[in-house]
């Protein structure tokens, strides 16, 4: 008797824990880190780093809980093409693990939790923010675009640039000239960090009839477009420099040092088009490139931070005429 009422019990049946695993693979937790990334340094710009902890876990939550909806609801939209494609087709739809209705319920309630989250514990304009991010990821990239333009990647990126929105307008109940400016940076990113993993599974997007660059326009156009889109993302970085004055002398020299590399891999990929591991080089460092520019804001932005250059500033500038 006693084990039969142990067995019973829900959360300790063997498939139970599976069943967690497969819904939490539903929100793609890989692309949620960097969303919460760019959302957790926009908050520290926009805050000049002194954002309170719980404003600031609010809005992360939010934020994994929006993203984990668009995620979910992409994966039902696209579960007829996962499961052709090799790599996708033992995911939780496709394999049948999970059902549409089920993850219908599962990205509903994960919109409502991060509308709540943030209407509450910030402001509406974020949470109407949010929901934009969920509308546009679905609406314009994956049911417009993604099956119907090379396009769909440059366009769509707009929903990946929207979290920055998000997280500066907890913090400031608005929008101002440098939010944009962060916007624009993750969508101008979001084209040499996409376009590489595309190139690496060509063959796939081919397979289902998806109609990325490579698959459409060839690698080397690919690389050529990866190549134009990292050179913008210098000027488009130092904007928050100059004119907008948010960010200072240490976030310059973290956004010109990575953007060097960057550059430099991408026209590595412009001599070797059709080499996948250069491609893939590539495809790894803008992840990292994201994370340490975003850090790079973050720490420029705290007061300690500000002084010790603004110190360091006038010591150079006394030291130089005694030279002379």
């Amino acid at each position: 008797m006693q084990k039969t009422a142990w067995a019973e019990v829900p959360w300790l049946h063997p498939g139970f824990a599976q069943t967690c695993i497969d819904f939490y693979q539903l929100t793609k937790p890989r692309l949620i880190l960097l969303f919460l990334i760019t959302t957790a340094a926009a908050m520290w710009v926009a805050s000049s780093g002194q954002v309170g902890p719980r404003l600031f876990l609010t809005t992360l939550l939010a934020g994994a809980c929006a993203a984990g909806s668009a995620n979910t609801i992409n994966c039902i939209y696209d579960r007829d093409i996962d499961f052709i494609m090799e790599r996708t087709r033992h995911r939780p739809l496709p394999s049948g693990r999970i059902q549409v209705w089920q993850a219908s319920v599962f990205a509903v309630a994960l919109a409502l939790a991060a509308f709540l989250l943030l209407a509450l514990g910030a402001n509406l304009l974020s949470a109407c923010l949010a929901m934009s991010g969920i509308a546009v990821y679905i609406g314009v990239y994956t049911h417009w675009l993604k099956r119907s333009s090379t396009q769909n990647i440059v366009i769509g990126g707009a929903a990946g640039a929207i979290p920055p929105l998000v997280g500066w307008a907890a913090v400031t109940g608005e929008l101002s000239w440098a939010a944009w400016v962060l916007f624009a940076i993750i969508f101008v990113w979001t084209p040499p960090h996409f376009w590489p993993l595309a190139m690496m599974i060509e063959e796939d997007y081919a397979k289902v009839g998806v109609p990325m660059m490579p698959v459409v326009n060839g690698m080397a156009t690919t690389a050529n477009q990866t190549f134009v889109y990292t050179a913008l993302l210098l000027p488009v970085t130092l904007l928050l420099v100059y004119p907008l004055q948010v960010a200072g002398t240490l976030y310059a020299l973290i956004a010109i040092v990575l953007w060097a590399q960057f550059i430099h891999k991408a026209w590595q990929l412009t001599q070797t088009p059709d080499d996948q591991q250069m491609a893939r080089s590539v495809f790894k460092f803008s992840i990292l490139y994201m994370m340490l520019l975003c850090a790079g804001m973050g720490v420029d932005s705290l007061p300690w931070t500000q002084q010790v250059w603004h110190h360091s500033t006038h010591i150079l500038q006394a030291w130089i005429p005694s030279i002379g």
